[in-house]
């Protein structure tokens, strides 16, 4: 069967720390599947792999039929990411910065302002266009970096942590617009909140001092060890994690 992104036993060592081993994971566009585990898991390095941001010590990697270690470039093409850091440029406006990175992606003016439209309506920052990007909010810089990897409507959506700082509103709507670009192509986040996990996604994958430790459908997972085991270590979940839970 052809994968859109295929890992193939994947290790990876930085010095003693193990961040992963032996990973076989494949990926295919219907379902939007879900990275869970706690930091050091091994999550944000996987997803870092498939971009050619890290280099996996053995295995392979495909995203579609490119390697991204040979190819990275290619690869990139193909996927929108955002990294949990955030990272925009404080000194440029959201709107300078969105046709900055149209034009390194080549995209034609008018279909650029066409999907601007309509993200920058979808995730209210219309009266944020013209502030520089230092004086936004955590939240609105981490809208600006949502729009960024979806404007190119990429085959591979890869978000680390997507729901950090977000409002209970804008986590919705980022709910609903994972759900539709899983329609058409892989879709992928990463988190190490249980509930989240449950809310959002169809598929999850729970990682363990970067192993494999369960994955596949959540409603087949539910009572299983592994999950459970997982659910005892998450602690209780925050005033302000639960008002973003009720509104998924």
């Amino acid at each position: 069967m052809y994968f859109m992104l295929s890992y193939r036993d994947v290790s990876k060592r930085y010095g003693d720390v193990i961040a992963l081993k032996g990973v076989t994971l494949e990926f295919q566009p219907g379902k939007i599947h879900a990275l869970l585990g706690p930091n050091g898991s091994g999550k944000s390095t996987l997803m870092k792999i498939a971009l050619g941001l890290v280099k996996p010590d053995s295995g392979s990697v495909r995203v579609y039929d490119i390697d991204p270690v040979r190819d990275p470039v290619g690869a990139r093409r193909l996927i929108g990411y955002v990294p949990e850091e955030v990272l925009i440029y404080e000194s440029l406006t959201p709107s300078e910065w969105f046709s900055f990175v149209g034009s390194i992606y080549g995209m034609d003016r008018e279909l650029l302002r066409e999907r601007l439209d309509t993200l920058i309506r979808v995730f209210k920052m219309e009266e944020h266009m013209g502030k520089l990007g230092g004086e936004l909010s955590l939240g609105n810089k981490r809208k600006v970096m949502l729009i960024t990897a979806l404007m190119k409507e990429p085959k591979v959506l890869i978000l680390d942590e997507p729901f950090s700082g977000l409002d209970p509103e804008v986590a919705r709507v980022l709910k609903e617009i994972l759900r539709r670009k899983a329609e058409e192509g892989v879709v992928i986040f990463s988190t190490h909140i249980l509930e989240l996990a449950e809310a959002v996604a169809d598929d999850i994958t729970i990682l363990r001092y970067g192993e494999v430790v369960a994955r596949g459908p959540i409603s087949e997972l539910k009572g299983k060890k592994d999950l459970e085991s997982y659910f005892m270590e998450v602690t209780g979940l925050s005033s302000e994690l639960q008002e973003l839970l009720k509104a998924l």
